[in-house]
């Protein structure tokens, strides 16, 4: 008895499995064919967009990295003029120097100046019995499109 009822149990499930595949198709409503390439273009399209935006992030990054370089180099180029005028006016041998309303340094030819002009210019005047300077140095790197300058003032009195 249980031998039989396991029997028409499996035949049942046979039958009833044989009947579905036929009566039902497994084909996809006309009105869902394509949704996947909608989908895929989609995706697509994002990815895209995500990936040219980080292609601008990492561009500025390096735009900014370039001029942050080329902005410590002025800096130290305006600052080294400053202090090659300082050692024209005050020389080590005690002779004063002259005071030159506009000069010119140039800087060594070493990777850290190169690409810098340094423009110098300096104002004496005197308050009371003392003589003071006004030393200004303003440096101008660039290479290519990037152009940066950077300006020093010192004060000294002799």
């Amino acid at each position: 008895m249980f031998l039989n009822s396991h029997r028409r149990s499996v035949g049942r499930n046979s039958v009833s499995r044989s009947s579905l595949s036929r009566s039902k198709s497994y084909a996809l409503p006309v009105r869902q064919r394509g949704s996947a390439l909608i989908i895929g273009v989609f995706v697509i399209t994002v990815m895209f967009l995500l990936a040219s935006a980080l292609i601008n992030i990492v561009e500025d990054g390096d735009v900014g990295l370039t001029q942050e370089v080329w902005g410590t180099r002025a800096f130290a180029s305006a600052n080294s003029g400053a202090d090659a005028a300082l050692a024209k006016l005050f020389p080590l041998n005690g002779n004063a120097g002259a005071c030159l309303a506009s000069d010119v340094w140039t800087p060594p030819d070493v990777i850290g100046f190169h690409a810098c002009n340094v423009e110098l210019s300096c104002k004496e005047y005197t308050v009371d019995t003392v003589i003071q300077y006004r030393i200004n140095s303003k440096a101008v790197c660039e290479s290519g499109e990037t152009r940066v300058s950077r300006q020093v003032e010192v004060e000294a009195r002799g």
